[in-house]
């Protein structure tokens, strides 16, 4: 059987593995308990877990708070040796829980455990209340890969730095034409800067084509310009002056192709002409038969003669 001061006894004078000594400052010597169980966390006989065959203890696990009660009835089973009663959220159902349980037990195991269970809400609350508050996360960092990462970024910024003079260079270079025909360069500068030459040539093509196609339009839109009809008003007197001049050219065509007696003749009507801006008279039967003499051409004109007799009325 389970004998409970004899268990004190060899736990007290003895060696247990949850005594915890620790010294105080007035001098003396202090023993706590480290086992789960333990309702006050004092190595005393009445708080011993081990040393009392009937003990309850309250303990919080994930934010709840279970009830746990041992009794001597069950001492011959160890893996149901604790009972677990889940307590409510609210405290003082809580409380009353405890009350009902533990009706005829103790008043020092009662009182403890409703004490420790007051601890336990409390700080409860105050977890609930810090997480609920924004607070900082500190994040230790690591100095020598610190120290790697800016070198190997100085390393990069050097390493573009150089590949930036060095085309600037091989563009100088292909400019100058130093060394020819021949180029000893790093084969990826090296495209990268015929790449931008072609591009820059295909702009100005571009460009020149473009040109070319502005001034075709403006050359189609001239032409069309000119194939427009135009309208233009002019006096009677300008139609006149044509007319002269078609005769006057034909009366020169026939005199150099007539006899030097149309000439003269010719120069005789030149004389009897009216000046310019007056209509002349029609030519006569005589000068048209002086005309056509000089042309060669005879000319055959019928006269009508009217009867100028006329009917004798009756006396």
């Amino acid at each position: 059987m389970q004998h409970d001061e004899v268990i004190w006894q060899v736990i007290n004078h003895g060696f247990c593995s949850y005594k915890a000594r620790t010294k105080s400052a007035a001098g003396g010597t202090q023993t706590f308990c480290r086992n789960e169980f333990n309702v006050t966390g004092l190595c005393n006989r009445s708080s011993c877990p081990l040393a009392n065959s009937r003990y309850a203890t309250i303990r919080e696990e994930e934010g709840r708070c279970y009830l746990y009660i041992k009794t001597i009835e069950r001492a011959h089973t160890p893996a149901k040796l604790w009972q677990k009663i889940r307590l409510k959220r609210q405290y003082a159902d809580s409380l009353a829980q405890i009350d009902e349980h533990l009706a005829f037990w103790p008043k020092f195991l009662v009182h403890k455990n409703k004490q420790r269970l007051t601890k336990i809400t409390q700080y409860l609350i105050r977890m609930r209340k810090l997480a609920s508050k924004p607070r900082l996360k500190i994040v230790p960092l690591a100095t020598r890969k610190e120290q790697q990462t800016r070198r190997k970024l100085e390393k990069a910024e050097t390493a573009a730095k150089l590949e930036t003079t060095i085309e600037k260079e091989l563009l100088e270079r292909l400019h100058q034409g130093t060394y020819g025909d021949i180029y000893n360069f790093p084969t990826r500068e090296y495209l990268k800067v015929l790449e931008q030459e072609k591009e820059q040539e295909e702009e100005e093509e571009h460009e020149e084509f473009v040109e070319g196609d502005e001034d075709d339009d403006s050359e189609e839109g001239e032409s069309e310009d000119e194939d427009e009809e135009e309208i233009e008003y002019v006096d009677n007197v300008d139609f006149a002056e044509s007319d002269e001049d078609m005769e006057d050219g034909a009366q020169h065509g026939s005199g150099s192709s007539g006899s030097e007696a149309g000439d003269s003749e010719e120069e005789e009507d030149g004389d009897e002409r009216p000046p310019r801006g007056k209509r002349r008279a029609p030519p006569s039967a005589a000068q048209r038969a002086k005309r056509a003499r000089g042309r060669g051409v005879e000319l055959e004109y019928e006269e009508e003669r009217t009867d100028l007799r006329q009917p004798v009325r009756g006396r």
